[in-house]
């Protein structure tokens, strides 16, 4: 049942965090103030898929330092009849310019089986430096935190790729820079628990860990349309496998036209 974890920051974590350096300066057409989005999590060990949690991300634009940002909050919790065995409650919240679309503040606040963690990380964009806790450690240009790459991401021109080529990025999670890739395959439809999409589809390389075994095992799918929202992630795990599917959208910026029909 732990192994659930991981689907309750997927939706955060692991869909496409392309900051690398040719993005820089990037402008946001992709998403609004007020925008949420809900995902269910479903995992299956013996080839039966169980809704085993779901995640919320939502939009506000408020001011930090007095500057004009983008306010995300990430939720993510195990379904209740779950919780006896393992219950999990993560919030993630990010702060990030409206113009540049560059993190100011990044915080993780997560309870998971009664392991519980707190990070609080403020960017200083001008000095690449990123301080914690734990000291202030250097960072590269146009760095991203786990939250702000989702929707810096989503305003790339996937017309400049080819199925094959690998667009490079740098996160910045837990005191240390992950230097990281993912891998364009092209365009497809997907169907997912909500319904069909046309999608771009891509791997991203995953950091070897307890869940993952590393590699590009992972797959995601994003609508093909202006707003660029990931609709289904997949993906083996070290038992079973899981699928996180969008189920709920409010306030997206512009109509889904990539959706081709309801379940």
């Amino acid at each position: 049942m732990k192994k659930i974890i991981v689907l309750l920051i997927a939706v955060g974590s692991w869909f496409p965090l392309w900051a690398g350096d040719d993005f820089c300066g990037i402008r946001n057409f992709a998403f609004q103030n007020g925008e949420s989005i809900s995902y269910t999590i479903f995992y299956s060990v013996v080839g039966m898929y169980v809704n085993a949690g779901s995640a919320n991300f939502s939009v506000a634009e408020e001011k930090y330092n007095n500057k004009p940002v983008y306010h995300v909050i990430g939720t993510g919790s195990s379904n209740p009849s779950y919780d006896w065995i393992f219950k999990v409650r993560d919030r993630y919240e990010t702060y990030f310019d409206t113009a540049t679309l560059q993190p100011y503040k990044f915080i993780r606040n997560v309870d998971e089986g009664g392991y519980k963690t707190y990070e609080n990380v403020t960017f200083n964009q001008q000095n690449n430096t990123a301080i914690t806790t734990k000291g202030v450690f250097k960072v590269p240009n146009c760095i991203q935190d786990v939250l702000s790459s989702i929707y810096y991401a989503r305003n790339i021109d996937f017309n400049r790729y080819k199925p094959g080529d690998k667009i490079p990025f740098d996160m910045f999670l837990d005191n240390e820079v992950y230097p990281l890739y993912i891998r364009y395959m092209g365009k497809e439809v997907v169907k997912t628990k909500y319904g069909r999409f046309r999608a771009i589809r891509f791997k991203p390389l995953l950091v070897k860990g307890t869940i993952f075994s590393g590699g590009e095992k992972m797959e995601v799918w994003v609508t093909d349309d202006a707003n660029h929202i990931p609709v289904r992630i997949e993906s083996p795990i070290v038992v079973g496998s899981v699928k996180v599917d969008m189920m709920q959208y409010r306030n997206v910026r512009y109509p889904m036209t990539s959706m081709m029909g309801l379940r």
